[in-house]
C-alpha cells in the first residue's frame, strides 16, 4: 500500500508488514532544493506545486509498530536515491533490526537514589 503523507514524501507498507517512510520536506533531514532549505515553513511543500531535494529521511517500522535501530536512531537522514531504493528492498525482503536505539533513555537512576536511601538509613 501507498501513502502520500503531507504532501512531503511517502510510506509504502510490504506484505511482510514492514512499512517505510520517506521523507524530504521542511525540517526533515534532507537536503532540499527550494532557496529556504530546511528552514522553510512547515507547510512550505504543502503550498507548492512541487517540492525536491536530493537526499531523504527514511524511518521503517514492523507490524507491531517497533521501530527500526539505524545505528542509535530511528530515522536516517540525507540518503541518495540509491540508499533509498537500496532500504526499500531491504525492509521488504527482511525482518527490521528492532533493538533499542536509544538504550540510555531506559536507565533509572535507582541504583544512586538507592544509595542515598542506605546512607541516610545507616
Amino acid at each position: 500500500m501507498f501513502t502520500i503523507t503531507q504532501s512531503k514524501g511517502f510510506q509504502i507498507a510490504f506484505a511482510n508488514g514492514n512499512v517505510v517512510s520517506v521523507q524530504w520536506g521542511p525540517s526533515n533531514y534532507c537536503d532540499p532544493t527550494h532557496e529556504d532549505g530546511r528552514g522553510a515553513p512547515y507547510d512550505a511543500a504543502q503550498n507548492a506545486s512541487t517540492w525536491s531535494a536530493t537526499t531523504a529521511e527514511v524511518a521503517a517500522w514492523n507490524q507491531e509498530g517497533e521501530w527500526h535501530n539505524f545505528g542509535g536512531d530511528q530515522v536516517n537522514g540525507w540518503m541518495s536515491p540509491e540508499e533509498v531504493l537500496k532500504f526499500l528492498n531491504f525492509a521488504a525482503n527482511n525482518e527490521l533490526d528492532t533493538t533499542d536505539a536509544f538504550p540510555w533513555s531506559n536507565d533509572d537512576d535507582d541504583e544512586a537514589s538507592d544509595g542515598l536511601e542506605e546512607t541516610a538509613s545507616a
